[in-house]
């Protein structure tokens, strides 16, 4: 095999990493993108919810919010694939060594949607599990990860005024760049 039809392979085969606020639309272009993609799709906060064999509030609730976290980054970083999207939990940027890990797997798209959309689409944080200090509101967390989210992103996608469909192509033209 040729080398620029090796590289041509890996370059394909590298993993699509979606980070972003809770209700930036992270699981929802996750599943439109793996199909898009023909690859497999990982949803972190599930992995989570697998490996512990319970809800994710329960996880947190169990394991406190820096057990929780280190949990996260444990899991994210045990994750060995070279073919997938992957749609990590919101507080996934508070461990860069997961966030490390996942940049080594592939290209880190932030997700980035407004305080108010987000408000809008998720009803109740404590329902989803999301890992937040104690009496910290929705903006405080935004205004918290946001600097985290653009530190380690390679491509910055504003999902406010975007219809899935259109992230995935403004995406499919990223890679087509990239490649």
């Amino acid at each position: 095999m040729s080398q620029n039809k090796e590289k041509k392979i890996l370059q394909q085969s590298t993993c699509l990493i979606l980070i972003g606020m809770p209700g930036s639309g992270k699981s929802t272009l996750g599943r439109i993108l793996c199909a898009d993609r023909r690859c497999a799709w990982v949803d972190t906060d599930y992995l989570i919810q697998a490996w512990w064999g319970m809800p994710l509030q329960a996880v947190l609730d169990h394991l406190g919010l820096e057990g929780f976290l280190d949990a996260e980054a444990e899991l994210v970083s045990s994750i060995n694939l070279h073919q997938a999207v992957i749609s990590t939990g919101g507080s996934v940027v508070y461990r860069p060594r997961a966030m490390q890990h996942l940049g080594s797997l592939g290209r880190i798209v932030y997700l980035r949607a407004g305080l108010e959309v987000i408000s809008k689409r998720i009803s109740d944080a404590r329902d989803r599990g999301m890992a937040v200090q104690k009496g910290f509101s929705l903006e405080q967390v935004y205004r918290q990860r946001r600097p985290l989210y653009e530190k380690y992103a390679q491509l910055v996608l504003d999902t406010d005024k975007k219809s899935p469909e259109q992230c995935v192509e403004v995406l499919r033209q990223w890679q087509k760049l990239k490649n």
